[in-house]
């Protein structure tokens, strides 16, 4: 199934544009999705007469030769995205609150029609978006997968040939026949989210809803879009968890009050995502313009930016170490995707790490004892303060770090001008590969606790290759292998 939603440009008072049904994308196979100057206005009215007024008066304005007045105030959830999508491609959307992002995904599933722009989709779509979105609280759970099932294209053949693994992955039970008025939040998304997955979509698109599932479920969940994803699969997923966005996905979008303003891996658009989040109201729009200028002119088309981008980071992956004998220091071994926050009094500089002998190093030996260290300048007196640290792959998982004390029992008063030197401690467990380091310090700012200063992969080290390496994954569990023979008896153990 194959689908183009069409619309002129964004008329005046966001009038609803037409959707048209087509048979296949016309410019290209390989694309699963493709939205093209995309936008939706809504029209505000500031007290019900005033609608009844903008369907009847503009029209007799006209009439009578006279100009046409408008009885509303325009806001755009959307204004002039464009991206496209290639099949099998994971993609993460990630903005802030009231960013647009469950108003594009509507809009690309067909349920909200766009004021402006195009929408070109290839395959069969299944959505989770709000939470039992197209459910009838009426039915029961099994007469409601029957229904969003049909809508998603299956025939009840199909459907009866799938139920049972539905029935499985929802876990609710007898519920399954009562009315879904009577579930739980997390029941209503089980069987959402198990209908989804089970129609094996070509596009897979999901809205937050898996925050609402239990731990097990939600890793349950992941495990099955994996899956999806082997698949070949298109996924296009929401969320505010950066670490889900790096984990699942190639790429990201960064919307931001209705726009686009950047695409690319996702570990860097995570950044920036989290720069914005915290940047106060008066320095937003300058941050936000910084980050078009690192990227481009999003508005006009895909940044070639992204792809220099995920350049550099391949480059320090192929830094040559294996002839390194030993620890050392290189200074051109720099990190390319540093991000800072803004500042709010506090600033976080010369981060270095040591040996316990006190000898500066970025090449690191696995097994070994090694100091962080990072000072922080404070041009404004703080309370309640704390620092931290914190080390992620190249991908941006974060493994592992620590703080220099609980939330609300930091350092109660440190006054202008100070300089305070923050060292971590820690064992390098980590296997053989490239990893990064965070710096942050929080404090009291306008009565509440938040970021003072914050430096994302502000430094970054090697751990060097180990000849005879029977260690895998990222980090050293100390795990212990023993091989021992029974005898015929099965009950004497004989080393192997």
């Amino acid at each position: 199934m194959s689908s183009k939603n069409k619309a002129s440009s964004p008329p005046l008072g966001g009038e609803e544009a037409s959707i048209e049904q087509e048979s296949q994308i016309t410019h290209s196979n390989n694309i699963a999705i493709c939205v093209k100057n995309l936008s939706k206005c809504y029209q505000i009215y500031k007290q019900p007469q005033d609608r009844l007024k903008q369907s009847i008066l503009p029209r007799l304005q006209r009439l009578v030769g006279k100009q046409s007045k408008q009885y509303f105030s325009e806001f755009w959830a959307l204004k002039d995205v464009s991206f496209e999508i290639k099949k099998g491609e994971t993609v993460g959307i990630i903005g802030r609150n009231g960013s647009g992002k469950s108003t594009l995904l509507q809009m690309i599933c067909g349920t909200l029609n766009p004021t402006g722009g195009s929408i070109q989709t290839n395959g069969r779509i299944a959505a989770l978006l709000e939470l039992g979105s197209g459910f009838n609280p009426e039915y029961t759970g099994l007469e409601n997968v029957y229904m969003n099932a049909a809508v998603l294209g299956l025939s009840n053949k199909e459907i009866d040939a799938r139920l049972d693994d539905i029935v499985a992955f929802a876990e609710i039970g007898k519920f399954i026949e009562h009315p879904v008025k009577t579930y739980s939040s997390g029941m209503v998304v089980r069987l959402a989210f198990a209908v989804a997955i089970n129609v094996e979509p070509d596009i897979l698109i999901v809205d937050e809803a898996l925050s609402v599932g239990d731990e097990l479920f939600q890793r349950k969940c992941f495990s099955r879009i994996e899956t999806i994803k082997r698949g070949g699969a298109t996924i296009l997923f929401v969320s505010h968890s950066g670490s889900t966005i790096v984990e699942l996905c190639d790429r990201a979008i960064l919307l931001d009050s209705g726009q686009k303003l950047a695409v690319s891996n996702p570990k860097q658009i995570v950044g920036y995502y989290q720069k914005l989040l915290y940047a106060p109201n008066d320095k937003h729009e300058e941050i936000r313009e910084n980050i078009r200028v690192t990227y481009g002119n999003w508005i006009r088309g895909e940044p070639h930016d992204a792809a220099r981008l995920i350049s550099q980071n391949t480059k320090e992956n192929k830094y040559d170490i294996d002839d390194t004998p030993a620890e050392l220091f290189d200074p051109n071994l720099q990190p390319q995707s540093t991000v800072e926050y803004e500042s709010h009094g506090a600033y976080i500089g010369s981060p270095e790490i040591f040996t316990v002998a006190g000898i500066k190093v970025n090449f690191l030996k696995r097994g070994e004892i090694y100091r962080y260290i990072y000072k922080v300048r404070f041009d404004s007196s703080a309370t309640g303060v704390h620092f931290g640290m914190m080390i992620k792959s190249i991908s941006g998982i974060e493994l592992g770090g620590k703080t220099s004390a609980p939330m609300g029992k930091g350092v109660s008063h440190i006054v202008t001008g100070t300089c305070v030197r923050v060292e971590f401690e820690f064992v390098c467990n980590l296997n053989p590969g490239s990893y990064y380091l965070n710096a942050g310090v929080w404090g009291i700012s306008l009565e509440k606790e938040t970021y003072l200063h914050r430096v994302l992969d502000i430094c970054m080290f090697k751990v060097m290759p180990l000849t005879n390496n029977t260690v895998s994954g990222l980090v050293d569990f100390h795990c212990k292998a023993q091989l021992k023979i029974l005898d015929s008896a099965n009950s004497e153990y004989t080393n192997l």
